[in-house]
């Protein structure tokens, strides 16, 4: 049975059968879904208009707003699709489709969120040398690479997952194509598949962590040797969200992925799922605008500019 795929198609079962439940969760996963869209792509848009935010920090963060609306694309239609219609079908090609795109996004926000730490300590502990430090060749160097590592990383794992056979059973345990459910669906050895995985993760996992870590601790000691308090809580305040962010979004997928396959429970799978597939990419622009002077102040002028042009025409 080693690299035949007999199964042509899955069922995503989905997250209840209980079609009392299925229009409340469409309207709440459809709300969630707008303001993901709203406020990431909203938050690209002023970034790229406002020239004030034209800086190291925000095209991380444009590019991270990115991210999260593309692996919330990848799921959230296919979820509200399959709670409005009979049909749950997915196809073999469709599901690995979804997976790679799901993972690549996903594993380039790790390396993103790494960037703006290393971003944040530079502007913190070297800020005489910011400017030569974080050049437009070094920003696009550390944004390019995190890409370019997300699918690297999203290629190994769509192949190490659907080299598998899936040759009787087709229904997935789950409202996406997942690594766990696919795996749990596989009639083949899931030993090796489940050991690259778990290392794979684990060194993106790790590398990531091990330079947030690194750098914050470097952050924590400049802040306690600064003799203004005005200082100290500057330097907090640029950092603060994104330490909130990089809790969120790695403390889920620690949760998820970092654990035996025998201590998973699709239940309390699901619901991780729905936190960090639909959730986090919603919070991220609420984090960033809601604790920032700066993007407050260009949403302020971008309304402003917008009542003008309205007034104007009418």
């Amino acid at each position: 049975m080693e690299n035949s795929t007999e199964v042509t198609e899955f069922i995503l079962a989905g997250l209840t059968d209980d079609p009392k439940l299925q229009i409340p969760l469409f309207i709440v996963f459809l709300l969630i879904y707008l303001s993901t869209v709203l406020g990431n792509l909203g938050m690209v848009g002023l970034i790229l208009l406002d020239s004030h935010l034209h800086t190291p920090m925000y095209l991380f963060l444009s590019h991270l707003s990115l991210v999260d609306f593309g692996y919330s694309s990848a799921v959230t239609p296919k979820v509200m699709s399959g709670l409005l219609s009979i049909d749950k079908t997915i196809s073999h090609n469709t599901c690995g489709t979804q997976f790679f795109f799901f993972v690549g996004f996903i594993t380039t926000e790790s390396f993103l969120l790494a960037a703006m730490a290393y971003d944040r300590y530079a502007a913190v502990c070297k800020p005489l040398h910011y400017t030569t430090t974080m050049t437009t060749n070094t920003c696009a160097c550390l944004t390019i690479g995190s890409y370019v590592c997300g699918f690297l990383n999203s290629s190994i794992h769509t192949g190490n997952i659907f080299r598998l056979s899936f040759c009787k059973f087709n229904v997935i345990d789950h409202f996406f194509c997942d690594a766990p459910p696919l795996l749990a669906l596989s009639c083949s050895d899931t030993y090796i598949s489940e050991t690259v995985i778990f290392f794979v993760v684990g060194f993106n996992a790790l590398f990531s962590i091990v330079v947030i870590t690194i750098s914050y601790l470097l952050i924590f000691i400049t802040i306690l040797r600064m003799r203004s308090s005005e200082g100290r809580h500057k330097a907090f305040s640029t950092c603060a969200s994104h330490l909130t962010a990089v809790s969120i979004f790695y403390g889920t997928v620690i949760f998820m992925y970092l654990q035996p396959s025998s201590s998973h429970t699709m239940g309390t799978d699901k619901m991780a799922s729905v936190f960090y597939t639909m959730v986090i990419p919603m919070l991220n622009p609420l984090v960033y605008s809601l604790r920032n002077k700066e993007v407050k102040g260009a949403f302020k002028k971008a309304v402003g500019n917008a009542k003008s042009a309205l007034t104007f025409l009418f």
